[in-house]
């Protein structure tokens, strides 16, 4: 078949101008073909297109496949980086889109201002990374509530340098680790880590200081309330131009509502809280909640909790202060309505409440808990925790009504030392049962609780010792002074006076010649308990040192202490203490003098002075009447002789100044 040229020309320009689909080309090609070639060589370009089609069909869905997973992978990787920063931030109490929002602003920022891709990259990837460092910040700075030290703030500056040089490792195709390391420099030139200035300092840097700086300030931290979008605002225009590029500043403000709504879009918004205070809860709810972030800021807000606890508890000797601090941090980590300290007494079958808080605290404060009864008894003998049990077992002593108010208890025992001293018991009216999270922290608080609780103690006895006479039981000379301030303090409030008595045995020696110096130390303690069983339970005794006790009694004339003074006298020389098993008896006399205040001094030393001079006196009196009556036997036989006879001193015995030293 002949070809006409001008034919085949025709249908090439008939293509171009028409512009027809490749279909229709494709048509027309192979008509052309099949009249200037023949069918033989057609059938043969036919094959051969079919088998390109269909390797070109191949290769293309290879191809999509593979940008697939490249898309997939680089979804995962960018997920993955954006999950571990959020959950490193998490640390800090942040919330999960600090690093997201900041992303948005500091991209969104530098879109405007014109980046290349590479430097997107880099503030995209940077923002999600940029406090990665803080890994090398101790929790217990990160999570401090209040102003942190200047050796801890230094502490914090680490985390730049430190996130720069954990990148460096990955090899980012860009500008990932300035971005990073330089993020906390100043525009003055005084940031860190390195203290550069002005342009020095990477552009990528100053975008995403400013973001982060942003963001932060309108989050909750642990030392500071979330600040408003005009706070926040201003903060930045305040620091424009010191701590961050002023131009960068001025664009950022103009863009953010463009930024904001990209957040909202994103469901990145901010998040209203009735309290913009840090929240110390550690348990909630939701504790099964899946939410990883929430649970890793739990874990860290716990720790830093217990530190702070177990610091708290260090700073405190006092009992009774460190079982209300042990109460209320208690109730910072476990729902209770009524909490019971219960602590154990040496040689005793019962154990004293040594505190009672929340609901009937003062009905629960009388009660007498004995080891092996009741719930908290049990726990006492067994030495073993009770959980979740009904708190009927332990309440039996309160009425129907009131116990009907609690639906669940638990009771913990506390050791120290490898030693019980007691127990924990929490009960709840709202709550039906205790979660495991709950008893697992009560547990841990309990075991700091208890070794502060243990050194009170040890404190407390170490105390009443130095305040207290071994011999006697009763207040020493350096208890007597601290009583002494306190009775002053009171007069002067008062306008009123107080007495001061001194009080010295007569015949104590020949006790101690004749029955010994044990017979001796039993007669000094029952003559302390016979003196102050003449005295009101408000005023105060103390053993002076040797045979000599001194008195303060308020609120007391002469005509009162006169009184008091023959009272005393009978009932120590009517006292008679056995010394022997034949019946025999051992007694003694007793001199007082007594010195008012303010009237005779107003010091301690100057009231005893006075108060001893009239004590000699008056045992001067005394020795003159023994000698006229002519009685000197040191002892009587109580069957024989009702009376007895009074030991006295030698006749040539000096008066003596009573030592005014302490004890």
């Amino acid at each position: 078949m002949d070809f006409d040229s001008q034919l085949a020309k025709g249908l090439i320009e008939f293509v171009k101008r028409r512009a027809i689909s490749f279909t229709t080309a494709g048509a027309l090609l192979t008509v052309f073909a099949l009249l200037y070639f023949g069918a033989a060589f057609i059938l043969v370009i036919l094959a051969a297109a079919i088998v390109g089609a269909g390797a070109f069909a191949i290769h293309r869905r290879t191809l999509e496949q593979k940008t697939r997973q490249i898309s997939e992978a680089s979804r995962m990787h960018l997920a993955t980086v954006e999950a571990l920063a959020t959950a490193i931030d998490a640390r800090d109490q942040i919330g999960m889109g600090h690093v997201r929002r900041t992303q948005i602003y500091a991209v969104g920022l530098g879109v405007i201002i014109g980046l290349d891709e590479s430097e997107i990259n880099a503030l995209r990837t940077g923002a999600l990374l940029h406090d990665i460092g803080k890994l090398a910040v101790p929790d217990h700075i990160l999570n401090k509530p209040g102003k942190l030290t200047p050796a801890e703030l230094e502490k914090t500056k680490i985390h730049a340098s430190v996130g720069a040089s954990i990148l460096d490792k990955v090899g980012f195709p860009y500008a990932v680790v300035p971005t990073v390391k330089y993020h906390h420099e100043y525009w003055d030139g005084n940031g860190y880590p390195e203290g550069l200035k002005g342009e020095r300092i990477p552009l990528t840097a100053r975008i995403l200081s400013i973001a982060d700086a942003y963001d932060a300030l309108r989050e909750i931290r642990p030392f500071r309330p979330a600040k408003t979008k005009a706070e926040a605002v201003q903060f930045l225009r305040d620091q424009a131009g010191s701590q961050y590029d002023p131009t960068l500043v001025d664009l950022f403000l103009r863009n953010l509502p463009e930024f904001e709504n990209e957040i909202v879009s994103s469901g990145l918004e901010y998040q209203q809280r009735e309290n913009d205070g840090p929240s110390r809860q550690l348990i909630t709810n939701d504790i099964q909640s899946p939410n990883y972030i929430e649970q890793i800021k739990r874990a860290n807000r716990e720790v830093f909790t217990l530190y702070s606890i177990a610091r708290e508890f260090t700073s405190s000797l006092e009992l009774n202060e460190t079982l209300v601090l042990f109460a209320d941090k208690v109730a910072e980590f476990v729902p209770y309505d009524s909490i019971v300290i219960t602590l154990l007494q040496k040689g005793s079958e019962a154990a004293r409440t040594a505190y009672a808080g929340g609901a009937n605290s003062a009905l629960l404060a009388m009660r007498k808990t004995i080891i092996g009864q009741g719930a908290t008894g049990y726990v006492l003998k067994k030495h073993i925790p009770v959980v979740n049990v009904d708190p009927a077992f332990d309440l039996s002593f309160i009425s129907d009504d009131e116990l009907g108010t609690y639906r669940v208890m638990a009771s913990l025992p506390l050791f120290a030392d490898d030693r019980m001293i007691g127990a924990v018991s929490i009960y709840s009216s709202k709550l039906d049962y205790f979660q495991d999270e709950h008893i697992r922290l009560l547990e841990t608080v309990s075991h700091i609780a208890a070794d502060a609780i243990n050194i009170a103690l040890q404190h407390a006895e170490a105390e009443t010792y130095a305040l207290t006479d071994p011999m006697t039981g009763l207040p020493n000379s350096r208890s007597l002074r601290s009583q002494f301030e306190k009775e002053v303090e009171r007069a002067g409030r008062s306008g009123k006076r107080f007495q001061l008595i001194v009080m010295d045995l007569d015949g104590f020696k020949s006790v101690n010649d004749n029955y010994g110096h044990k017979l001796g130390d039993t007669m000094l303690k029952a003559v302390g308990g016979v003196i102050n069983g003449q005295l009101r339970e408000y005023d105060f005794l103390a053993r002076y040192g040797g045979d000599e006790f001194v008195a303060i009694v308020p609120d007391t004339d002469s005509e009162g202490i006169q009184s008091l003074h023959a009272r005393i006298t009978d009932a120590v020389s009517s006292f008679r203490l056995p010394a022997a098993a034949n019946g025999t008896a051992a007694r003694v006399g007793i001199s007082l003098g007594s010195a008012s205040y303010p009237d005779d001094g107003e010091t301690l030393d100057t009231l005893i002075e006075a108060a001893d001079k009239r004590m000699y006196v008056a045992k001067e009196n005394n020795r003159t009447r023994v000698r006229e009556e002519g009685r000197v036997e040191p002892s009587i036989n109580m069957e024989q002789d009702g009376n007895g006879d009074i030991p006295t001193r030698a006749p040539a015995e000096e008066p003596k100044v009573l030592s005014t030293s302490a004890n």
